[in-house]
């Protein structure tokens, strides 16, 4: 069948990575995207719960007090749901994929055509291994990782997280940060809140639970959580700190040895809240270029120049 009789497609109707795309593919989801279901379950009903519960104390007793700790509320919990839309729909930064291998990156050996695992690059001085992937057919960047469960290489890969259904990678890691801090903000607000505005109405604490059962139960439900968000918040907070992605801190142990992304704590910080976040490498709006009856889904890599060179061609540093 010639290509004049296909129906052209977009990029991201052919993408063999396993994402879910939304509004024309300018929403990018993880496989896992469902468990956004989940979360935002956990964020939104003890947080609406909470409001509901303040907003009807408000007209029992000091109406005042009540409403200055709702707004509070209420603009953590938008703040939450913005940042945690914005990592879960955002293009991670995901790699372009090659049709072939590089040719400079084949050896050959008789009649048999050999590729090399890894190779040294050059970074802030110091000498970093980069792996070939034999999936998307390319020696991955610096610090960018192959994401078995959506099936891509990612840019500055951290890990991926089921929370979101997403990868937290170089392109939506900030907000992936801010959504942890806001979280763990949430939970130390209603807890806080709770236990005061029970001393508010009943004043004393030996029948507080058993006089304002919501309140009760969304503070030991927020005093559980904030282990949990607070403690991966600090967690992520020393990554920053250090420079240092989770898949590095599990695997290379920067922590132990020389880090060659180290720039010092405030620049480490300043390129990450700071810094323009770079545009993606896939612009999956794109028409799919077609080659032989095949859509070719790796056609725009040629267009792209990596950090250490073109895809297509296995240049040393």
């Amino acid at each position: 069948m010639s290509s004049q009789n296909h129906e052209q497609k977009r990029l991201y109707q052919v993408w063999p990575g396993k994402n879910i795309f939304l509004c024309g593919g300018r929403l990018v989801l993880g496989p896992d995207a469902s468990s956004l279901l989940l979360t935002t379950c956990m964020i939104g009903g003890p947080a609406i719960t909470f409001c509901i519960r303040i907003a009807f104390l408000i007209g029992d007793s000091r109406p005042l007090f009540h409403s200055l700790v709702m707004i509070p509320a209420i603009l953590l919990t938008i703040m939450d749901f913005t940042f945690l839309f914005l990592t879960s729909t955002r293009d991670p930064g995901i790699i372009p994929r090659n049709k072939e291998a590089p040719s400079e990156a084949i050896n050959k050996v008789g009649s048999m055509k050999l590729q090399p695992r890894t190779k040294d690059v050059m970074v802030n001085g110091f000498t970093v291994k980069v792996k070939f992937c034999d999936t998307c057919k390319l020696y991955r960047p610096p610090r960018a990782s192959h994401c078995s469960t959506c099936n891509n290489c990612v840019q500055r890969f951290d890990h991926h997280c089921p929370w979101v259904g997403q990868c937290i990678a170089l392109r939506n890691y900030p907000f992936f940060v801010c959504f942890l801090l806001c979280s763990t903000l949430l939970c130390i607000y209603v807890f806080v809140f709770s236990l005061i505005s029970m001393l508010e109405v009943h004043g004393q604490f030996y029948v507080l639970i058993a006089d304002d059962l919501i309140l009760g139960v969304l503070a030991l439900y927020c005093f559980v959580s904030v282990w949990f968000v607070g403690g991966l918040t600090v967690f992520h907070f020393y990554l920053i700190w250090t420079n240092q992605t989770t898949c590095e801190n599990f695997r290379y142990h920067y922590d132990k040895k020389d880090n060659p992304y180290q720039k010092g704590v405030l620049k480490n910080f300043k390129e990450l809240f700071l810094a323009k976040i770079p545009p993606p490498l896939v612009n999956f709006r794109d028409w799919a270029q077609e080659e032989d009856d095949d859509v070719e889904v790796g056609s725009i890599t040629s267009e792209v120049v990596r950090a250490f060179g073109s895809p297509r061609h296995g240049n040393e540093q």
